[in-house]
């Protein structure tokens, strides 16, 4: 009877065993086997494109920023509100400037004063220089001549005085003028029709005095019929940027909804930030949205250059060696190397002038066999074969020992 249990046990014994072995080998030959992921080579459209953010601007707009101090009274626009060219926008109290202009009128005055003064001198100098020559023609004698020397340099001397008469009338004029534009200044007025952009002042607020460290503008004004896209685009890329190009356009604002436009302005002259050069690019839109504003954050996409009936393959799969580019295919399962010569390229795709042709499949991606080490799945043996060593995990068995 105990013979016959034992065998029953190695019976037992031995069906679970194989069963082992079955499931081990199964595992390694089917679920353990690398995969590989393939795409067909294609002919296609390839377009290339540099991608840019910036804000929206409105191309004709004027900065309202007073040059006289003073402090901000009777502000009656904010932003959204559209203004005519003339329209007053705000007042700069500043009674200063009432004593400048008087004072400068006074000066005029006087200056006028005294070039009428010297025109006077050098009109009398001239009748007592004529009463003398007349008496000169009778009387020859030396005091006579004398006298006409005198009148002579008198006349002179007035003509002098009435140069610098001139002059000083002029300057006072000058001075009398600037002083009565900068008292005008005191009543703001809108340089163009538009609408109200920006507004950095509140009434009670100093201009132009150390009190007021903003160095934004007062208000600014702009057309929104103008609004375009401007963009920074790098000094790597700018040379690729032409005017005319196509242009795809999102806003943060605005989910969901694409607006195109094109390419209408590059900058000349570059600006390094943090020693990167950036260029601005002004894209003017296609049709301008109503709900688009001033300043509201843009994604543009330039689209540089645009092949259509190319072989395109996905640029992942392209892998650079000694000999340069290549692309792996399927040979019995056995990857192979296909050398290979690429064009242009974007984000994701690649052009392929030689090497592969139309309706053959690549390696786009390798799947590591269950368990394997990622960094080694392209081996030719796992780290198991290396070490000569398979370890079998037997259900119940945990470590090195049986679970009791």
């Amino acid at each position: 009877m105990k013979k016959k249990k034992l065998y029953i046990f190695l019976a037992i014994g031995l069906a679970i065993l194989g069963g082992v072995v079955y499931w081990y080998k199964k595992n390694n030959e089917t679920d353990k086997k690398v995969r590989y992921m393939t795409e067909t080579v294609q002919r296609g459209t390839l377009t290339s494109t540099i991608v840019a953010s910036g804000s929206i601007v409105a191309d004709s707009q004027e900065t309202v920023d007073p040059t006289i101090s003073g402090t901000v009274s009777d502000l009656s626009v904010k932003i959204g509100d559209v203004v005519k060219k003339g329209d007053f926008l705000f007042s700069i109290i500043n009674d200063d400037l009432d004593a400048q202009v008087a004072q400068a009128s006074a000066s005029y005055q006087q200056a006028l004063n005294s070039l009428e003064s010297a025109k006077n001198n050098r009109d009398s100098a001239e009748a007592e220089y004529r009463v003398a020559d007349k008496k000169d023609d009778k009387d020859d004698d030396a005091y006579s001549k004398r006298q006409l020397e005198v009148l002579e340099n008198k006349i002179s001397l007035a003509e002098g005085s009435i140069i610098q008469a001139q002059k000083n009338l002029s300057a006072s004029a000058s001075s009398y003028r600037n002083v009565v534009s900068d008292a005008g200044k005191r009543k703001v007025l809108s340089p163009i029709d538009g609408t109200i952009i920006e507004v950095s002042i509140k009434n009670g607020d100093d201009l132009g005095s150390s009190l007021n460290n903003s160095s934004e503008p007062a208000i600014i004004v702009g057309n929104l019929n103008t609004l375009k896209a401007e963009v920074p685009v790098n000094e790597v890329d700018i040379t690729k940027v032409a005017v005319g190009q196509k242009v795809s356009l999102s806003l943060d604002a605005l989910e969901n909804i694409e607006f195109t436009g094109e390419v209408e302005k590059i900058d000349s002259i570059g600006t390094a930030t943090s020693g990167v050069v950036n260029y601005g690019v002004t894209v003017k839109f296609d049709k301008l949205d109503e709900r688009i504003k001033p300043t509201m954050s843009v994604s543009a996409i330039i689209s540089i250059s645009k092949k259509e009936n190319v072989l395109i393959v996905p640029s992942g799969a392209i892998k650079n060696g000694q000999r340069g580019s290549f692309v792996e295919i399927l040979v019995q399962d056995v990857p192979e190397r296909v050398m290979l010569t690429t064009g242009d390229s974007n984000d994701t795709s690649t052009e392929v002038t030689s090497g592969i042709s139309e309706g053959q499949k690549i390696i786009t991606k390798t799947i590591a066999a269950e368990g394997d080490n990622p960094s080694t799945m392209n081996n030719s043996s796992s780290a198991n074969n290396r070490s000569g060593t398979n370890a079998i995990r037997i259900p119940g068995v945990s470590g090195g020992g049986m679970r009791n």
